[in-house]
């Protein structure tokens, strides 16, 4: 064989390898009950800040920790605590993706991820179309200057 070859078989196990690797760090959104029925494993959880229920920072105490209650799309809820601080926009946001591992009675979330309400979606206008007649609303200054 040549060395070319060789090195080629390499490169194509190496990638193997990785996109392996991907796989198994890979997940899907998930429950809050997937979560607690697999304690300890990593989860991606769609969830919605639970506002009835209070959020507790105190940046005098500890700036880094941070605990609230999260409810998703089938009602349950859960005490999630995270580790890096306030999250500026978590009382705005619409929805959360929580990232992380179902520990003892609460949720270890190592990374946040919010969405937040689109800006554009109460001044979003229908096309300056007339839908009946099939041409523009406003007249193509294109055309009249060439007459």
């Amino acid at each position: 064989m040549k060395k070319t070859h060789i090195v080629f078989l390499v490169l194509i196990a190496g990638a193997i390898a990785v996109l392996i690797s991907f796989l198994n760090t890979a997940s899907t959104y998930d429950s809050i009950a997937g979560a607690k029925a697999n304690p300890g494993k990593f989860f991606h959880v769609a969830v919605q800040l639970d506002k009835s229920m209070p959020v507790e920072y105190d940046a005098k105490k500890d700036p880094n920790f941070l605990s609230f209650i999260a409810k998703d799309s089938t009602g349950q809820t859960m005490k999630v605590i995270y580790k890096k601080g306030r999250i500026d926009n978590l009382e705005t946001s619409e929805k959360l993706v929580l990232k992380g591992k179902y520990v003892g009675d609460h949720f270890e979330c190592q990374d946040v991820q919010t969405k937040c309400p689109s800006k554009y979606k109460d001044t979003m206008k229908p096309t300056d179309k007339d839908l009946q007649s099939g041409s523009p609303a406003y007249p193509d200054s294109t055309n009249s200057a060439a007459n």
